[in-house]
């Protein structure tokens, strides 16, 4: 039988760089082919390729074994190709319906059909096992794993025969995924073809059945079973084996830096104290909504709390001054570091020293000191590239994560809020980050860091707090945790079935 898609010996060259060297792949009617590589392995051109996005310097796409429009992204979703994306394009002011119609509006005469836009969405969402979901529901009231769904029926909408999950699970807790998964799979027995792009090995194994490796912008291996071994994966993407994911945790805890005492700020955050010692890493886990984000942003002065007080080294900090936090030593790596951690046209030199622009200034600014600095510490991260002069915008997100640290290491922090910091990178990526933030808490730094990778807590912490519903209700050494125990006192009270079904 024909795949649904064939790619053949793809090249893409940009002026000085080959982002793809010849990749090939094919995806099948009703599977879920699973495309893994590291960051800059050249997965993002290669979905653009296929999609229409970028044009192809030379091979083939074929779709049902004919050659797919390239350059022309219309052409491709006509031809029933859909690209949902990592980030993902839905506007919020917009009604579901809305956006699952938005640019091929049904109209009567010149007026928009807006009954036959809601009954129409209505029936993509039953399709989809979602029709709790309703039409005229605005985009901004939705949680993520519903907004995804949403991005499903547009795609829907268009008769879509290929589907590209690009990261599609980055911004969902566990409950979340496995309904995203039903989705998946609804998709797959109608004979829709996807394809499946995730650095999370685990749901390769639970949603993929074939799995294609990049390289450094080369198929380096392709149709491998969905439960190919983890060591095996990792040494195909890095090209080496990855002997150990996560460092030594710190052992050389000393004093409290950080102490929280009764914060609210309601209604996600209600009365957590909590405290972190000097060379000390504490996770926060909970599900995505429990306030971990929330009470980052309040402890750094970001959020004015309405009760509580948060002391650096015994000294108290105004609220809602994140100015005055940055002086007693506090920083953060946001959630979402492109929008809120970086100035993405800024280069890495400006990036590196935002925090820090009055230790080079003498009246105008020490422009080469400023330099040397920065590259000081983006080397020392073993940032790639490590020139100054770079555009922020032009790095892996792994690379820009370093950015941010570097930033707070120039800045000689005594204490690091870290929120999803591994957030949408490579296997080896993480480990490179796990090794920097032991190596920060080795050197006296007190780290609290969110994370929706039970696993990722249970490997990294010296001591794990669960948040649920805006309060800290389980505390357990890391050494001693487990995953599962994680995740039963994320959800309860709430019964799990009962948050796989509720997405909105």
């Amino acid at each position: 039988m024909t795949p649904t898609l064939e790619v053949r010996n793809l090249v893409k060259e940009y002026p000085g760089v080959k982002a793809l060297k010849g990749v090939d792949f094919d995806v099948r009617a009703g599977e879920v082919h699973c495309l893994l590589g590291p960051n800059g392995a050249g997965k993002s051109t290669l979905i653009k390729c296929v999609s229409g996005v970028v044009e192809p310097t030379a091979g083939q796409i074929l779709l049902h074994g004919e050659p797919l429009p390239v350059g022309d992204p219309a052409a491709s979703l006509r031809r029933g190709v859909a690209t949902i994306y990592q980030e993902l394009d839905l506007v919020e002011e917009l009604t579901v319906a809305q956006s699952v119609f938005l640019a091929h509006e049904p109209r009567r005469g010149p007026l928009l059909d807006l009954e036959r836009m809601r009954r129409d969405t209505a029936a993509l969402l039953r399709r989809l096992g979602h029709e709790r979901i309703d039409p005229r529901t605005k985009i901004a009231r939705l949680r993520p794993a519903a907004r995804q769904v949403v991005s499903i029926a547009r795609a829907l909408s268009h008769d879509v025969r290929l589907l590209i999950m690009d990261e599609p699970s980055a911004v969902l807790d566990d409950g979340e995924i496995e309904t995203l998964f039903e989705v998946v799979r609804r998709l797959i027995a109608d004979g829709v073809a996807v394809v499946y792009i995730s650095h999370r090995l685990d749901e390769i194994r639970r949603i993929g059945d074939r799995v294609t490796v990049l390289s450094d912008g080369r198929t380096a291996a392709t149709g491998l079973p969905a439960d190919t071994p983890t060591d095996r994966l990792v040494e195909l993407m890095v090209g080496r084996a990855v002997e150990r994911l996560y460092a030594d945790r710190p052992g050389n805890v000393g004093d409290v830096v950080l102490d929280v005492r009764e914060l609210r700020r309601m209604p996600e955050v209600r009365g957590v104290t909590l405290q972190v010692r000097a060379g000390e890493i504490v996770g926060l886990g909970g599900l995505v909504g429990s306030g971990r984000t929330e009470l980052l942003r309040a402890i750094y002065g970001l959020e004015t709390p309405d009760a509580g007080e948060v002391r650096v080294d015994g000294k108290l900090l105004p609220p809602g001054r994140s100015n005055r936090a940055i002086a007693a030593g506090l920083g953060l790596a946001p959630e979402d570091r492109k929008s809120q951690g970086l100035l993405l046209e800024w280069s890495l030199t400006k990036n590196v020293s935002l925090a820090d622009l009055a230790r080079f200034q003498r009246g105008v600014l020490n422009v080469r000191a400023e330099r040397a600095a920065a590259r000081e510490h983006l080397r020392r991260l073993q940032t790639v590239p490590d020139d100054g002069e770079r555009v922020v915008r032009e790095l892996s997100g792994g690379n820009q994560q370093k950015v941010v640290l570097a930033r707070w290491l120039l800045h000689h922090c005594r204490v690091l809020l870290l929120d999803e910091p591994t957030r949408g990178v490579d296997v080896a990526t993480k480990a490179e980050l796990y090794r920097v933030i032991a190596d920060l808490a080795a050197n006296g730094v007190a780290i609290l860091v969110v994370s929706s990778d039970n696993g990722e807590l249970v490997g990294m912490c010296n001591r794990i707090l669960v948040m649920r519903e805006g309060s800290v209700v389980f505390e357990v050494e890391g050494e001693r945790a487990t995953e599962r125990e994680l995740l039963h006192h994320a959800v309860a009270p709430v019964e799990t079935a009962d948050l796989i079904e509720e997405v909105r």
